[in-house]
């Protein structure tokens, strides 16, 4: 268990952006097209971490279809939880504060996205986590922003909007303590189509949830796409410089 303690320590940081992006949205008031931009460049940091750390990692584990098979595993079991959240939504429209704790599951399924990658990603190495976690962090600050936005507008009392926002906290250390501990022992093949399967999640819940959210919030600009090339292009430059710090302390 001794390695436990700095995998979960790793897991903090995407749940504190998070809260972090929480705390911003309580105490200011962005306007829309600045939370458009950040959904733009928080999609862009998680289809880069898909496309530069997992699906690269997989493939010197796995077989292409195994790859493919992962991946489709990863996007049903996207559609199976976003159904069911949906089907939940819908059948309480007429009462708002009900609503308003679907919007809850819906984060908290996405955390435990964040969590699952994490998880698997220590399996494989510390380093890789650490990696993962520090792009995830700057991806869940404009998520936690939207949440806790969507809180105050639902009148909910200040106290209860920050137990909320810091209640992310527990989905995000469960599944990585979960994930950690399932495939921390097991072969390279199951590790690797972990990864693949976390990618799934977070990159169908990047495309379907936070760029429709954006698209919402304001009608997009050419600032948008900068944005979500910023993204992009900021999470392969920390990657790049985390990855030769860490192996030079390494």
């Amino acid at each position: 268990m001794s390695g436990l303690w700095p995998v979960l320590l790793v897991a903090l940081l995407p749940a504190a952006g998070n809260f972090l992006g929480g705390m911003i949205a309580d105490t200011t008031r962005a306007p829309p097209r600045v939370l458009n931009w950040a959904l733009h460049a928080a999609a862009g940091i998680i289809i880069a971490i898909v496309a530069v750390e997992l699906v690269p990692a997989a493939r010197g584990v796995l077989a292409g279809w195994w790859i493919a098979l992962a991946f489709v595993a990863g996007g049903g079991a996207y559609i199976a939880v976003n159904s069911a959240v949906k089907r939940l939504q819908s059948s309480s429209a007429a009462d708002e504060r009900r609503r308003m704790w679907m919007i809850y599951a819906a984060i908290a399924v996405d955390l435990v996205s964040d969590g699952i990658m994490i998880g698997t990603g220590a399996a494989v190495s510390l380093q890789l986590a650490v990696v993962l976690a520090a792009g995830q962090v700057l991806a869940d600050v404009p998520e936690g922003y939207a949440a806790m936005a969507n809180f105050r507008d639902k009148g909910v009392p200040r106290k209860t909007r920050i137990l909320l926002s810091a209640s992310f906290f527990i989905f995000v250390l469960g599944a990585t303590l979960v994930a950690y501990l399932l495939l921390r022992h097991a072969p390279d093949s199951w590790q690797a189509a972990g990864l693949v399967f976390a990618g799934a999640l977070l990159l169908v819940a990047a495309v379907e949830d936070m760029l429709e959210e954006a698209h919402e919030t304001r009608e997009d600009t050419r600032g948008s796409v900068l944005a979500f090339v910023g993204g992009f292009a900021l999470f392969v430059l920390v990657s790049a410089g985390l990855e030769r710090a860490l192996g030079q302390v390494g």
